[in-house]
């Protein structure tokens, strides 16, 4: 190694990006730096998607590096490269999919499904290909966030392949999709768990960086379905922090490491209340919470999301804040807790690709 290129490299070593939380030498982004004819080549890969950060940051690695090229031009190739990362057990990443995240909650009502949406739409805004999977059989709720008519059913190919449904330029399946809002879905937890992996194996996914699974709260046949059949590359734990709601997201937490799934963070739900007339801030569900259990089970906070009567018109209006009002205060937390969760996910061993079925024909 030259020496420019060892002052180059000791000068990344010193940017550090927030949502990364480590430099990007450390974070194995800087994949080439190369000294050539009149120029210093030099490669950066972060591995998380990241399109509204990428500005910024390629001024300040051309502001550090430039003066330490002694008059060589920089040759600098900054982009963003998603890679799957390791599933329970090395399971391989599906084909389709090159990380699942599972969003969960130990509890109803913390605002799971609401939350799940708005990461989905947020990494897809930040450049990634992205897929949204309702995987709450007996209560779908993503058709009505995602402002899809009455009756929208997907398309089938081959008589037992669903074609995802297109949503605010994001993939999505669900069950809602397959039976009617009055027609409740009374099964057994055998039948609701095929289910899952029905929609799950049987969806054209395409090509997806990321395939965000909406889990029903709680701790049981479903996630146990989704932890012994589907590689699932990180989870994520909504709560709020309401006592009882940490509780229960602890079971969460828990349940996740049993079954060897990482725990990428905690995201907070209705963490303060901003009165719209004063301006006023009101912990209602308590403060706090989510930090010590955080510290105490060293998990990160991603993102903590204020209560917020916007947030909730614009779900239950078919247009999810991320996409309603990219630009207000909340859709901005939304997509920095995003950005954290696939930083996160980036920093996590690499995992594999599963090989595609080759059929034999004579």
């Amino acid at each position: 190694m030259t020496r420019i290129e060892q002052a180059v490299r000791q000068s990344l070593g010193e940017i550090i990006p927030e949502e990364l939380g480590v430099d990007l030498v450390s974070a194995g982004t800087v994949t080439e730096i190369e000294e050539q004819e009149g120029r210093v080549r030099l490669v950066v890969h972060p591995g998380y998607p990241c399109a509204s950060r990428l500005p910024a940051l390629r001024r300040e690695i051309e502001e550090r590096v430039t003066p330490l090229l002694e008059g060589r031009e920089l040759a600098l190739d900054l982009s963003v490269r998603i890679k799957p990362h390791r599933a329970q057990h090395d399971m391989p990443a599906m084909m389709q999919a090159a990380n699942v995240i599972a969003v969960a909650s130990g509890k109803g009502g913390v605002g799971k499904s609401t939350t799940a949406v708005n990461l989905a739409l947020a990494l897809h805004a930040e450049g990634a290909k992205v897929g949204l999977l309702d995987a709450d059989i007996f209560g779908p709720s993503q058709p009505i966030m995602l402002g899809l008519p009455k009756g929208t059913r997907p398309e089938t190919r081959d008589g037992n392949a669903f074609v995802p449904v297109m949503a605010h330029g994001i993939q999505t399946m669900s069950m809602g999709y397959l039976v009617t809002e009055q027609t409740p879905v009374v099964w057994r937890g055998p039948k609701a768990s095929g289910a899952l992996t029905q929609m799950m194996q049987q969806t054209l996914w395409h090509d997806l960086d990321y395939l965000i699974v909406d889990l029903p709260p709680g701790t049981g046949d479903i996630q146990l379905t989704l932890a012994q059949k589907i590689p699932v590359a990180g989870a994520v734990v909504v709560t709020t922090p309401q006592d009882i709601a940490l509780l229960d997201a602890i079971k969460g937490v828990e349940m996740f490491r049993k079954v060897d799934i990482g725990v990428l963070g905690i995201v907070e739900n209705m963490a303060v209340h901003i009165c719209s007339n004063c301006g006023h801030e009101e912990h209602v569900f308590g403060q706090g919470g989510a930090d010590r259990m955080g510290r105490d089970y060293d998990t990160p906070v991603l993102g903590s999301l204020p209560l917020s009567l916007r947030i909730r018109e614009q779900a239950d209006g078919g247009t999810p804040t991320v996409a309603a009002d990219p630009d207000s205060a909340e859709a901005r937390l939304y997509m920095d807790t995003a950005r954290r969760m696939a930083a996160r996910l980036s920093l996590t061993r690499e995992g594999r690709r599963a090989f595609p079925k080759v059929v034999m024909q004579h």
